[in-house]
Formats: structure tokens, C-alpha cells, sequence
């Protein structure tokens, strides 16, 4: 099949290697940027808190949250040219979304006096909160569709990238906490640009299940 968009997920692979002296472009990064900003989410809630890490002092930092495990993952955090850190909400509450109804109706979306009936889709975030207000489980899943987003626009811009849910979520609340503000991190992604002669993956065939074994058109 020929299109852009294919060749992009057919060039993506998850990089073992990054070749530390290639950085990602301020533009490039800009670009990633509002891709996260404009990322969907269920009832718009966006749940999240994303931490960009770029500084040596801040790779240190991260380098450090694999002491304990996910030390194949370790070497990405000072050779990657930056680092996301995909944090989510474990509590959302009634109040966090009433800044995304409030900044509806700055924006035009919602009429002010509409501004109790825009709550209605809060109801989303109830059904899925235990009796602790713990809805977790539902806003870590708002993450990921950010985190799909941003991987295939890396890929347009030509920029690798790894995706590591080998990460650990206690030590990066302790290293990070004051940017974290209590939202929890599962997840990151490493970018940047691969090693050619080290990163292994990239010269690998992509393999896939075939369509007709994972779909089925009604």
C-alpha cells in the first residue's frame, strides 16, 4: 500500500540505540509540543501532566530511577535527545474539570450560562472511580491515546523513538515530585535519532499479524 501515513508506521521502530550527539530541533519539538496540547481525550478531560526532559541534570535524574529494575531501559535516559514522562491524574475529581469547562467557555465552546449542564460528562469519571475517588485506571488510559499521538508524529517528522512502560513509577514520583504535583508516571517515551551501527532493531523486518486475523468488518 502506497501512502504517507504507512510509510511513516512502516519506517516507526522502537529503538535500542540512540546516538547521544544528534539533539531534536527546537521547531521539531514545538511541533510535539502541540501534538500533546491537542491530543483527545474522554469528555476532554486531559488528565495529564507531561514532563519534558532535556537538561543533563534532569537526564541524571532519570538515569537514576532505574536502581532498582528496568535497567535495559537505563541507557536511554542520557543518550535519547529528550525524554517525556507521561503522567496521569490518579484522582480526578469534579474540580479538575471545571478548568476544562472553564477554559470551554473562554474558548467559545460552551455558553456560560450551560456552564452546570457541561458537568453532565463528568459522570464518565464517577463510573469509573472506586469509593477512595480513585479513577486511575480510567485517566492512565487518556495517556496512552497522547502517547499514540505523539509516536506517529515523531514518525512524520522523522524522529525515532521508544516508548517504555519500563519505567519506575515510585522512583520517578521521588525524583521528579516537585514538577509531578502527585500525578503518577507509568509510562515515557524516549526520542531522538538511533544509533545506526548499534541499534539493531532498526535493520529487523517489521513483523504483524495479518489484517484478516485481527479485524473483522461487520
Amino acid at each position: 500500500m502506497s501512502h504517507q501515513i504507512i510509510a511513516d508506521l512502516e519506517k516507526r521502530h522502537t529503538v535500542k540505540h540512540y546516538d547521544a550527539s544528534k539533539r531534536i530541533s527546537t521547531v521539531d519539538l514545538e511541533v510535539i509540543y502541540q501534538t500533546l496540547r491537542l491530543s483527545p481525550s474522554s469528555i476532554n478531560s486531559q488528565p495529564w501532566k507531561f514532563i519534558v526532559i532535556e537538561s543533563d541534570e534532569a537526564k541524571q535524574r532519570f538515569h537514576d530511577t532505574f536502581a532498582n529494575k528496568f535497567q535495559f531501559n537505563q541507557k536511554h535516559a542520557k543518550d535519547a535527545s529528550h525524554i517525556i514522562l507521561f503522567a496521569h491524574k490518579t484522582h480526578y475529581k469534579r474540580e479538575d474539570y471545571a478548568k476544562v469547562v472553564d477554559k470551554g467557555i473562554e474558548d467559545g465552546r460552551t455558553k456560560l450560562e450551560n456552564r452546570e449542564q457541561a458537568f453532565g460528562g463528568f459522570v464518565f469519571a464517577e463510573m469509573n472511580m472506586d469509593d477512595n475517588g480513585n479513577n486511575a485506571a480510567w485517566t492512565k488510559s487518556q495517556v496512552y491515546i497522547a502517547l499514540g499521538n505523539v509516536m506517529h508524529t515523531a514518525a512524520r517528522l522523522g524522529i525515532d523513538s521508544t516508548p517504555m512502560e519500563g519505567v519506575d513509577p515510585e522512583l520517578i514520583g521521588e525524583a521528579f515530585q516537585a514538577q509531578l504535583e502527585g500525578y503518577q508516571c507509568d509510562v515515557a517515551l524516549a526520542m531522538g535519532y538511533n544509533d545506526v551501527t548499534e541499534d539493531y532493531n532498526a535493520a529487523l523486518p517489521k513483523s504483524r499479524l495479518a489484517l484478516e486475523n485481527i479485524m473483522t468488518v461487520l
